[in-house]
């Protein structure tokens, strides 16, 4: 694949967790949570995108939500459970997704806030349409996703480099 061709991250933040006597690594879903993830995931495959890979927080509301979503794809990418997405700033995400490998053109990552939508205020130089007045009017709800392009190489992605092309929130 040519770094020529736009990339995409698609930054999905979980679905509604339940509050059991857990620890927070280990909160699982709500039952509204496990009906979001599944619409969350066809949503994702009403865009279109053909994800190369998939990188998942280890968190069991996470785990749990990609599980759901991802069987609503056409196309099942690799996934990386990854430690790092736990509690990460927005700056730690960019590091890690520094690291993808430069085959993967479709990206998606699923996450927490307030990392996700940080992440996404630091990308997000632009944003196409409404985009970004409907992520700062509803914010980054459960379940809810942006999808952000940019040019260059996994190691070039830097603040202010991608633009805002989607968002979805389950009560769109």
């Amino acid at each position: 694949m040519s770094v020529a061709e736009p990339r995409r991250i698609v930054l999905f933040r979980h679905a509604k967790a339940d509050w059991p006597q857990v620890s927070d690594h280990e909160r699982p879903l709500a039952e509204r949570g496990r009906m979001d993830a599944a619409v969350a995931g066809r949503k994702l495959a009403d865009t279109g995108i053909p994800f190369d890979l998939a990188l998942c927080s280890t968190a069991t509301r996470t785990r749990e939500t990609w599980k759901l979503a991802v069987h609503e794809l056409p196309h099942r990418p690799k996934t990386v459970y990854e430690e790092r997405i736990y509690d990460a700033s927005p700056g730690e995400l960019i590091a890690l997704l520094n690291e993808t490998p430069e085959d993967a053109q479709q990206v998606v990552l699923i996450g927490h806030n307030p990392g996700i939508q940080g992440l996404a205020d630091v990308l997000a130089g632009k944003a196409e349409a409404d985009a970004r007045e409907r992520l700062s009017r509803r914010g980054f709800p459960a379940a809810a996703f942006v999808v952000l392009s940019f040019d260059g190489s996994w190691k070039s992605l830097e603040p202010n480099a991608a633009t805002l092309t989607d968002y979805w929130a389950p009560s769109e």
